[in-house]
């Protein structure tokens, strides 16, 4: 061997034990940030669970979370956060500032269902209070805010113990009236971009009917645009044994909710994902009288704007084709009204996407880390993705049930309460775990020294 190949072979050698070892020591350190989260994470267990159980016990209704947001005030600044309140009504924004970095945002919310919870836990609301109508209603956190909040709270505690793993700025926000689709838009209204710093990615999490201890994502579309759309179908009342001597609006309404339903079976490309429910129909008072008025309560749900809007379009021109059709005149037409305070689909960036999703790889293993598929849910974190100019986001799956459970409902041919359910009863000390884990090691990679 020459002495030209001699020192080529030598540098490849050293190039290759070099690269060895500097893959090694990454791979030492990533563990050992996951060894120092778990250790941070042990200790600070029992008071996440005493919270968890405070905060199911106590739920509040969307722009009610007066108590909530209190607690979650002194939680940020127990943890060291720099701490403003009352952002977009009761929003919270917690803030530590640890060198030139990234911005990272971090949010969780906080309302409850108007739902009476019906799990037989120990620990179960037994919260009665008057909704914005002032009617008596119970309280429950059906949709796992509480869940969000303890994975929030520990996050908070683990990241501000961790100061030593990561550099920048982390914004910690916990926000009102996700529930009714408003609270963000609230926050953002109400300056969160402008009174702090506008953050380079933003990150969230929902608690899932995935086994406890998994968590599920994709990139793109998660979840969808959710439209209410109100129709006051209008008539002309008589007797019912009459008919002829009236414009019954029943009848009207009834030919009105057929056709709506050729909308995304004749109108919609058959590649492309979209729902149009009646899910109210009201109208009379007795057998034998014919009204006057009928209305109708729809929700629609859709990915796209083009298809969201084709939708809308497509309502208003039906009702108002039906009834023509039936000879009412100008004036007496179905009044269509899309109600403010739609949730915009939520876009998952797809490069941060791919970055978290190769994150929770390596701190859960690959079994537990699964793609989702979209569903026609809906969720107001999507409003932070569609400022200008835009913040990439990111949100994601934790799930939340016994995988027990799921074997043996599957088993029996049972299915189980899900979010919004008056029975969700979420695994909640690994579930909160598996949180606590992942979100913090999500902004420890985009935030790594």
């Amino acid at each position: 061997m020459n002495k030209k190949r001699i020192i080529l072979t030598s540098v490849i050698l050293t190039a290759f034990i070099m690269s060895g070892t500097l893959l090694s020591a990454e791979s030492e350190e990533k563990s050992s940030t996951k060894s120092e989260i778990l250790k941070i994470l042990s200790k600070e267990l029992p008071s996440l669970k005493k919270l968890y159980i405070d905060l199911h016990k106590s739920p509040e209704l969307s722009f009610m979370e007066i108590n909530t947001s209190k607690k979650m005030e002194r939680e940020l600044k127990k943890a060291g956060f720099k701490v403003t309140y009352g952002i977009g009504k009761y929003g919270v924004v917690g803030i530590i500032k640890n060198g030139i970095g990234k911005t990272i945002m971090v949010r969780a919310d906080m309302d409850g269902l108007p739902i009476k919870e019906k799990t037989g836990l120990p620990y179960a609301s037994k919260i009665i209070t008057k909704d914005s109508s002032g009617t008596d209603v119970g309280v429950m956190h059906a949709c796992g805010h509480d869940i969000h909040m303890t994975v929030f709270t520990g996050t908070a505690r683990v990241l501000s113990q961790l100061r030593n793993r990561w550099t920048g700025t982390l914004i910690m926000v916990a926000q009102p009236a996700e529930e009714i689709g408003t609270g963000a838009k609230a926050m953002i209204s109400d300056g969160l971009f402008n009174k702090f710093p506008r953050p380079d990615y933003a990150i969230a999490l929902h608690d899932s009917p995935h086994p406890a201890g998994t968590v599920a994502s994709r990139s793109g579309f998660l979840l969808a645009n959710v439209d209410s759309v109100n129709i006051e179908v209008k008539g002309v009342g008589g007797h019912g044994a009459a008919p002829d001597k009236t414009k019954d609006p029943i009848v009207l309404a009834s030919q009105i909710v057929i056709a709506l339903q050729t909308i995304v079976s004749r109108e919609v490309p058959p590649n492309k994902k979209a729902v149009v429910t009646v899910g109210s129909i009201h109208g009379g008072t007795k057998h034998n009288i014919i009204p006057d008025r009928v209305y109708l309560k729809i929700t629609v749900r859709s990915y796209e704007r083009d298809i969201r809007r084709k939708i809308l379009n497509s309502i208003k021109r039906i009702a108002k084709g039906t009834g023509i059709a039936a000879g009412l005149k100008e004036k007496d037409l179905p009044v269509v009204t899309v109600i403010k305070g739609s949730t915009n689909a939520t876009y998952n960036d797809p490069i941060l996407t791919k970055r978290m999703m190769n994150t929770f790889k390596r701190v859960l293993g690959e079994k537990k880390v699964l793609t989702a598929e979209p569903i026609t849910g809906g969720e107001d974190f999507s409003e932070y993705g569609r400022v200008e100019p835009k913040i990439p986001i990111f949100i994601y799956w934790l799930g939340a049930t016994k995988y027990e459970d799921i074997v043996k409902a599957k088993k029996a041919g049972e299915i189980l309460p899900i979010p919004h359910s008056p029975f969700w009863a979420p695994d909640y000390e690994p579930t909160i775990k598996t949180g606590v884990l992942t979100m913090s090691s999500a902004v420890i990679e985009l935030m790594k020294k």
